[in-house]
C-alpha cells in the first residue's frame, strides 16, 4: 500500500469514529504499526487536519477539513460517475446542474490519470423519460427539508379531490416516473407520502416543525420496517 493510500484510509477511519479512538485501535484497523500511525497523524496535522489527541483517550477528527486529492479506487470512480450521471438525467433541473458542477469540481483537482478514468467511466444511465410533473417545486421542498420548516400544500387525490395540508417534510424519494415526498401530516396526525405531481399548491412557511428531521426520518424508517414484516 502506498503512503497516499494509507493516509486516505486513516482519514476515512477517523471520519467513521465519532468518538475518540485509541492509537492502538487505529493501528490495528489499518494493519500498521503504532509508530507508523504516529507519523501519519503528524503528516495529516501538518496538512491542516484538525486531529485532536488526548493522552489515554485517543484521537478525534474535528469537522471542516477536506483532504487534498490523493486517490480513488476504480469502484469509487465508477460510483461517482454513475451517481452523478443518474442525478443529472433523473433529478430536477437545479439538482442536475449541481451534480454536473460537482463532477467538474472533482475532475479539476484529480490527478490526470484519475481524471481520465472519471471521464471515460463505462457505467451509463439509460435514457430518461419525460420529467415528472411537479419538478418545479422540488427545489422549494428541498429547501424546506434542509431548514426543517413546515409546508402548506394543496394535494389532489386519485379522485381529483383537493385537500389542504400542513406537512413536515423530511425526505424525497426519486423514482423513474414519480417523485414522492415523505412528511408528517398535521391533518392526518401521522406519516404520509405525497406524489409531487399531485401537489397543486405549495407555500413555504417560516415555521420550524417541532421535531428534528433526523428523528422523523428514524421513526419513519422504523415504521416502514415494521409494516414490511
Amino acid at each position: 500500500m502506498s503512503r497516499a493510500e494509507r493516509l486516505l484510509q486513516l482519514m476515512q477511519a477517523l471520519r467513521r469514529h465519532r468518538e475518540p479512538v485509541s492509537g492502538a485501535a487505529l493501528a490495528a484497523e489499518l494493519r500498521i504499526s503504532v509508530r507508523t500511525l504516529y507519523r501519519d497523524i503528524a503528516s495529516l496535522q501538518a496538512q491542516g487536519a484538525r486531529i485532536d489527541a488526548q493522552a489515554g483517550v485517543g484521537y478525534v477528527l474535528r469537522p471542516g477539513f477536506l483532504l487534498p486529492p490523493l486517490m480513488f479506487t476504480d469502484e469509487e470512480i465508477e460510483a461517482l460517475a454513475l451517481g452523478s450521471r443518474w442525478v443529472a438525467s433523473r433529478a430536477d433541473r437545479r439538482l442536475g446542474e449541481a451534480a454536473r458542477n460537482l463532477m467538474a469540481k472533482i475532475a479539476a483537482v484529480l490527478p490526470a490519470e484519475l481524471r481520465h478514468e472519471l471521464d471515460t467511466a463505462a457505467l451509463m444511465v439509460g435514457p430518461a423519460g419525460p420529467a415528472p410533473a411537479g419538478d418545479r417545486e422540488l427545489a422549494q421542498i428541498r429547501a424546506a427539508i434542509r431548514a426543517e420548516q413546515k409546508l402548506d400544500i394543496v394535494y389532489r387525490d386519485l379522485q381529483g379531490r383537493d385537500s389542504r395540508r400542513t406537512v413536515w417534510p423530511f425526505a424525497i424519494g426519486f423514482f423513474d416516473k414519480v417523485r414522492v415526498l415523505a412528511a408528517w401530516c398535521e391533518l392526518r396526525g401521522g406519516f404520509r407520502h405525497f406524489r409531487t405531481d399531485r401537489i397543486v399548491g405549495l407555500d413555504a412557511t417560516p415555521q420550524r416543525y417541532p421535531r428534528r428531521r433526523q428523528a422523523l426520518l428514524k421513526e419513519w424508517r422504523h415504521n416502514e420496517g415494521v409494516a414490511r414484516q
